[in-house]
């Protein structure tokens, strides 16, 4: 089924392209179904074959998993956890979490994969990934998940912007243009800030301010002049021109600083979102997987709670 391939399948396996062929005559005659069919992308599998595979690579796993079952030992294990991260939990959480499991499990590796682009549900079911960690409205059941910290919104301006003269309005922010993050880097802009897929909300972008654009109230339209899939190139942006961005207030401390930007009062209440970490239910039984969630959660406190406002 992944391979699409006998002799593929029999490289996985160590055997022979003809000891597959073999096999595969065998589970035809037990189940009366083709199963795998030539076509020009190789071997297509049958509706019955796709019917089958969740429940049969399921079971595969849980055997796999009662067999090497053990005790996890953090201190002398090699395992590699597979995590899928926006940029803004790469900035932000990545840095602590590599901190105390450096420390705990020096020769535990981490593998990123980029959060925008992943199917997650495909993703965290097949187990490609392991964790997923970002803004999630509603999941299926079968996905557990943990808060890891409140993140709330906030302004950023270049030093010497215009905006900080005099107190900001809906009107003096519009009069500017803005830089705005779209994790999955399309133009679509749902209302309430989520995509919605195979059951999974996640959130693609917290600027409530271009929500309210998108409705023109009260005659008022902005303008968005760069919109990004990331957060990384946003302060560089603003630093060097009028633009004004609506950050994450974690990263807006951070680039504060290493840019020379300013953090100032919204025209409105800001915007609070629950970063959590999410993973499948099996990993209930995943006695190195629960040890990595509880470093998580210990390695995330200190990214927790609200800090001092950076002064202008």
């Amino acid at each position: 089924m992944r391979h699409r391939s006998v002799a593929g399948a029999g490289r996985e396996l160590n055997i022979t392209p003809s000891a597959v062929s073999h096999a595969l005559a065998r589970l035809r005659q037990l189940l009366d179904d083709p199963l795998f069919t030539l076509a020009d992308t190789g071997m297509a599998p049958t509706p019955r074959a796709l019917e089958l595979a969740p429940d049969i690579n399921e079971g595969l796993r849980r055997f796999a998993d009662a067999i090497r079952r053990r005790a996890f030992d953090p201190a002398s294990s090699a395992r590699t956890f597979r995590i899928a991260m926006s940029d803004y939990a790469a900035m932000i959480l990545l840095p602590l979490i590599v901190d105390r499991i450096g420390r705990t499990a020096p020769n535990v590796n981490l593998r990123i994969f980029p959060f925008s682009r992943l199917d997650l549900v495909a993703n965290l079911d097949g187990g490609q990934v392991e964790m997923a960690v970002g803004w999630f409205g509603n999941l299926p059941r079968r996905m557990r998940r943990m808060p890891v910290l409140v993140e709330s919104e906030t302004l950023v301006v270049r030093a010497g912007h215009p905006l900080m003269t005099e107190e900001i309005s809906m009107e003096r922010l519009f009069a500017f243009p803005h830089v705005v993050v779209e994790l999955t880097g399309s133009e679509e802009r749902p209302e309430d800030g989520f995509i919605e897929e195979q059951g999974v909300e996640r959130r693609v972008w917290i600027e409530r301010l271009l929500l309210e654009q998108e409705n023109e109230k009260d005659g008022l339209v902005g303008r968005v002049a760069v919109s990004l899939p990331h957060y990384s190139a946003v302060a560089n942006l603003v630093g060097r021109s009028d633009m004004v961005a609506t950050l994450p207030r974690s990263i807006a401390l951070r680039e504060a600083v290493r840019e020379r930007l300013v953090m100032l009062e919204l025209p409105y209440d800001p915007l609070q979102v629950t970063v959590e970490a999410v993973w499948h239910e099996r990993g209930d039984q995943d006695a190195g997987l629960q040890w990595f969630v509880g470093e998580v959660q210990q390695a995330t406190r200190a990214a927790s709670g609200n800090p001092p406002r950076a002064a202008g």
